[in-house]
């Protein structure tokens, strides 16, 4: 049995993306990225949550971003052999992305956007294939905010499940009656349907994707 101490936090889950030697935990001590920030722009103190990555199978911890107040940490993703991070910092208005380098023990600036790139917080994610920052309010409405823009209206039981290219694979979900999931396949210039799968689609840590029927 090995001990990993991640200080106090119970709790880790795979970093999403083609990997299976990163981990993550972190304490949520204002929920997630969305709710910090109606906190802060309600005029409340934000303490920046804790998260920490943990390498398999040596059980390494590292705190790549240091805790700094009106600071939040958003889903980490895995991308082109480094770990992603998306860092919002509510009292400079900021959006970053971050590459963690992990034998360095440091973070390398991806890129800098100002928080008025979004109306706000809202489900704003990384995914990767290439690497790209994506919202989707509760509109019924998709955008990409990087490195591309776009947005174009979706289904509000749609979820983006992963990017290839200039194609977005979205996982939808119906009850008529039974219970039952489909891939959709829509093109990143206009929103367009391109393809329509029975099942949902896994991205496996070797790469392979396998589609669940």
């Amino acid at each position: 049995m090995r001990i990993i101490d991640i200080h106090g936090m119970t709790n880790m889950e795979l970093v999403r993306g083609e990997t299976n030697e990163w981990y993550w935990a972190t304490d949520y001590i204002h929920g997630d990225l969305y709710e910090a920030e109606e906190l802060f722009r309600q005029g409340h103190s934000v303490k920046s949550n804790r998260l920490y990555l943990i390498h398999y199978p040596d059980g390494t911890v590292y705190e790549p971003v240091p805790p700094v107040d009106g600071q939040y940490l958003g889903y980490p993703v895995y991308d082109d052999g480094t770990v992603v991070l998306l860092v919002v910092n509510f009292a400079k208005s900021k959006i970053h992305i971050l590459r963690f380098l992990h034998q360095q023990e440091e973070t390398q600036e991806v890129v800098q956007l100002p928080l008025s790139t979004v109306k706000d917080c809202y489900n704003l994610m990384l995914h990767t294939s290439p690497l790209s920052l994506t919202r989707q309010p509760d509109n019924g409405t998709f955008e990409i905010i990087w490195p591309e823009e776009a947005s174009f209206v979706i289904n509000d039981r749609e979820t983006l499940n992963f990017r290839d290219g200039d194609k977005l694979y979205f996982n939808i979900w119906y009850e008529d009656p039974d219970y039952r999931e489909e891939t959709l396949v829509r093109s990143l210039r206009d929103g367009k349907i391109i393809d329509q799968i029975h099942g949902d689609i896994c991205v496996m840590p070797n790469g392979e994707r396998w589609l669940i029927q």
